[in-house]
């Protein structure tokens, strides 16, 4: 099992470039589905969750071509509708193709992808809100199988909490219902939007995407499309922060930083100084050691959970108190022990964690929980004394392209490396 061996305490100096949006280009792999015509995606980061998705894909007939960092998908003769257990369950968000296979094919067959490190992620309202739209749906051998023989209806739907493969599921399937869907309670991240423009460029008729109500007019079918996915938010939220902890000028190019504005703002109060351009973020090395912060995870536009656990490791740092609150998910601070068998202090009541700092961390073995715990961990042994070695990075490899490889050329010394199978 590949682990990664880091020797902290070197500066990280240079440019950084970010991968594009995995949790964009997702769903709009899914949405493939909706048109019988070539969709070409650039921007794909190279990661263990799109390899995942391609798989979903090819089982449901499609052929994914790469060349030139455009990936091509285009349906093949079969049309299979069943995405079977070994391949979902490894990822959740292959329940992603179970609206558009409902609109396009009018059944589908999508098993249940079971637990989640992190917390409970139920798509019950994935499947009530399908079934407002006239589908019909049972649980049949651990499978959601649904079937609208006579294609779906537009309805008025309101989420009862915001869901963001939720919103976009039924988007999707919205598409190619007959008449209007609006949709209520929406959640708002970039990936919504980006998804929505995608769906607008192959002939959806969408309304309202980055608010809570989006309506979508039905249409008969969809065209092919091309589309670059946005950059990931949420990795150059991660580089961001290493930056401010082993920074000495350090340039993040290739992100938008205005999808990042509640994390700026809590940098901002922490003493933090940190330019933002129209296409990247510019540390300079820092004039004054941070300050304890506070935060607390929301839905976006508010502080992303999935940068709660680099923005602890940042708190390890900062002189004072931290109170970080975790909103989103109960079981997202799996993170801590390690963090604390590196030297930090934390205490942890409930969803509230306490950060005290600054911390002397010392380089030890730690083992990844989930992806965003592995980056955290990561971030710790950049900082701390000696060598640390973070155990199953397989979770860093879900989200991350080629993390190693981009710190290395910020100067860190930072390898990855396979023990073998008695080690």
């Amino acid at each position: 099992m590949e682990k990664f061996r880091i020797f902290g305490d070197h500066r990280l100096t240079g440019t950084v470039r970010v991968s594009g949006a995995k949790n964009a280009a997702l769903p709009c792999l899914a949405a493939s589905l909706l048109t019988r015509e070539p969709v070409r995606l650039s921007g794909l980061p190279r990661v263990r969750d799109i390899l995942t998705m391609e798989k979903v894909l090819r089982a449901l007939g499609e052929h994914c071509a790469h060349k030139n960092g455009t990936t091509t998908v285009v349906m093949g003769q079969a049309t299979n509708t069943h995405a079977p257990y070994e391949l979902v369950r490894t990822m959740r968000a292959s329940v992603l193709v179970l609206g558009p296979l409902l609109a396009a094919r009018r059944q589908a067959r999508v098993a249940l992808p079971g637990g989640c490190a992190i917390g409970a992620r139920p798509i019950d309202f994935h499947l009530a809100a399908l079934a407002r739209l006239g589908a019909h749906i049972r649980l049949e051998h651990g499978d959601v199988v649904a079937e609208a023989p006579r294609g779906l209806f537009g309805a008025e739907i309101t989420f009862p909490r915001v869901t963001v493969t939720g919103t976009e599921n039924l988007l999707m399937a919205a598409t190619l219902a007959r008449g209007r869907t609006v949709l209520k309670g929406c959640a708002r991240e970039p990936e919504v939007v980006d998804l929505a423009t995608m769906l607008s460029r192959m002939g959806a008729r969408i309304s309202g995407a980055g608010t809570e109500v989006i309506e979508v007019e039905g249409v008969d079918q969809l065209a092919g499309c091309a589309h670059t996915v946005i950059p990931d938010r949420i990795e150059a939220g991660t580089y961001l922060m290493a930056a401010l902890m082993v920074g000495n000028g350090v340039r993040i190019e290739g992100c938008l930083p205005q999808h990042l504005a509640a994390v700026l703002e809590v940098l901002e109060a922490a003493g933090a100084q940190v330019t933002a351009e129209p296409e990247a973020l510019v540390v300079p090395p820092q004039e004054t050691g941070l300050r304890g912060f506070a935060l607390a995870t929301r839905e976006y536009p508010g502080f992303p959970t999935d940068l709660q656990a680099q923005a602890m490791a940042l708190a390890t740092q900062a002189e004072g108190l931290s109170e970080i609150v975790e909103n989103i998910f109960e079981n997202r601070f799996q993170h801590v022990l390690e963090l604390k068998r590196l030297g930090a202090d934390i205490a942890v009541a409930g969803h509230k964690a306490v950060v005290r700092g600054p911390c002397k961390l010392q380089g030890t073995t730690v083992m990844a929980s989930d992806l965003r715990a592995s980056a955290a961990l990561v971030l710790a042994g950049l900082v701390a004394e000696g060598e640390t070695v973070v155990d199953r990075i397989y979770h860093l490899d879900r989200g991350y392209e080629a993390m190693e490889v981009k710190l290395s050329s910020l100067g860190a010394r930072i390898e990855r490396f396979n023990p073998g199978p008695f080690l």
